[in-house]
């Protein structure tokens, strides 16, 4: 994204960190990602997006090669350069393999520490850091490619999942459960009535045992009654009290609290297969730690 962007490569380096300090790295298995192919990713988005997408990153690196510009904005919080396109097909790749992983046995879950995030792309647009929407991809992919009936989406990111929203409303083989900030980016919030959405806007310094009893309330008998095969995390840390990028007041025990709730859910109905994807969280000290209270519940460790 730039210089000075909150959505900087040192996140990732932020929660290896943690894992390696915390001693959590050692009980972790470890897989590289292949790139997404062009027909999963038009699973989520449309060819026009995904072509445009392309576009410029090939004119970005024919610029980046002549001594031009290195990136471009999509929109005000939002740059392109030229690795952009290489690094999101290997972002939902990553969540694409995830899930083969675990369909096939593999794996019980897995969690994916991918740049660029996902939850803000559209269908047909780009923002909020975002060019694919690496949840919505993975779990179109389910469904499609592997055959499962029912899937959930789980997103607790800071932020409302607009592209989410945007991808699967309407749709009633998914399920979509998330809380976020309200009034807050991006404008309007969710914006669908859809019935496969439980979208619950809270407002600035809510704390965690409120989100706890929404969660209890809300979320959760929606969830059982969906009965889904299998479960999609945008995991989102920045509603953490220590990010400045929201106003929330949640802390490592309570995302260890709600990864616990979803996988009580995974167990009953999916065989607890769950592949959790990293979208925000930007204060780089706590999300590594809210990572690793994430990664000790569905590690189990």
């Amino acid at each position: 994204m730039g210089p000075g962007h909150p959505e900087c490569p040192e996140r990732l380096g932020a929660i290896e960190d943690r894992l390696l300090i915390s001693g959590l790295d050692m009980a972790l298995q470890r897989r590289e990602p292949r790139p997404a192919s062009l027909g999963d990713i038009e699973l989520a988005h449309g060819r026009l997006h995904v072509a445009a997408m392309r576009g410029l990153g090939d004119a970005l690196r024919e610029d980046m090669a002549a001594g031009g510009p290195t990136h471009t904005s999509i929109d005000p919080d939002t740059m392109i350069n030229a690795h952009t396109w290489d690094a999101a097909l290997l972002s939902a790749g990553a969540a694409i393999d995830a899930t083969d992983a675990v369909l096939a046995g593999e794996l019980e879950n897995a969690f994916c520490a991918v740049r660029p995030p996902g939850h803000h792309a559209c269908r047909d647009k780009a923002m909020g850091f975002c060019f694919f929407n690496n949840v919505a991809i993975a779990a179109k992919y389910a469904l499609e490619r592997h055959g499962l009936k029912r899937v959930a989406i789980v997103d607790f990111d800071v932020h409302h999942g607009n592209g989410t929203e945007d991808i699967v409303a309407g749709d009633p083989r998914i399920l979509m459960v998330s809380f976020f900030q309200h009034p807050f980016f991006p404008e309007g919030g969710s914006q669908s009535s859809a019935s496969n959405l439980v979208n619950l806007p809270v407002p600035a310094y809510t704390k965690g045992m409120d989100i706890r009893e929404l969660i209890d309330m809300m979320w959760l008998p929606r969830l059982d009654a969906h009965k889904p095969e299998m479960i999609f995390i945008s995991a989102g840390f920045d509603a953490h009290r220590e990010d400045d990028m929201g106003q929330m007041g949640l802390v490592e025990q309570d995302y260890a609290w709600i990864t616990q709730r979803i996988k009580d859910v995974a167990l009953r109905h999916a065989k607890g297969r769950i592949v959790s994807c990293l979208e925000g969280g930007y204060n780089l000290s706590a999300l590594g730690r809210s990572v690793e209270a994430h990664l000790r519940v569905l590690a189990d460790v």
